[in-house]
């Protein structure tokens, strides 16, 4: 049988990994954090020191999720979490949730995290414009938004769990 696959994208900032470490545990689901499987696999092929992050392949990424995805049959259900995981092609993924919160709730949460004001400003911009949103529409993904702005982990995962098997 294969398992549910969810993936859970958004802006930096809004949510994701709380949400999935919240579902993951009310579901007995794996959790598959991308950051853990960028470094694990060696996908990094630099730093963006203008960004402050790592510059991946995704196609390589890509494939390395497909890979953990076909071996992970035994499981019921499987979370990809991060903001590059609405790249994965839909026929992998039976649910995208896209995380949002309120301009002013990202931009505390982003300087708390010490984000230098470029950082800050080009995330803000991506929540604005919906650019993960976007991009997964453009991937063809059945897609589930939710707001985070008043909303804690664990409401969210409730709220979520409401659309799924």
């Amino acid at each position: 049988m294969k398992p549910f696959v969810l993936i859970i994208s958004g802006t930096p900032g809004t949510g994701k990994s709380s949400l999935a470490k919240e579902l993951s545990l009310s579901k007995h689901w794996k959790l598959i954090d991308i950051n853990k499987i960028i470094q694990k696999y060696s996908l990094s092929e630099g730093y963006d020191a203008k960004r402050g992050s790592k510059i991946v392949d995704t196609k390589k990424l890509i494939k390395t999720l497909t890979s953990i995805i076909s071996e992970s049959q035994h499981e019921n259900g499987i979370i990809i979490e991060g903001h590059l995981s609405h790249y994965l092609p839909k026929k992998y993924v039976n649910l995208c949730v896209i995380t949002k919160t309120h301009i002013s709730t990202l931009n505390k949460r982003l300087k708390k995290r010490e984000y230098g004001q470029e950082k800050i400003r080009e995330n803000l911009e991506s929540e604005i414009f919906d650019i993960c949103l976007e991009e997964a529409r453009e991937k063809g993904h059945k897609i589930l938004t939710i707001d985070t702005t008043e909303l804690s982990s664990k409401q969210s995962a409730k709220k979520l769990t409401a659309n799924l098997p």
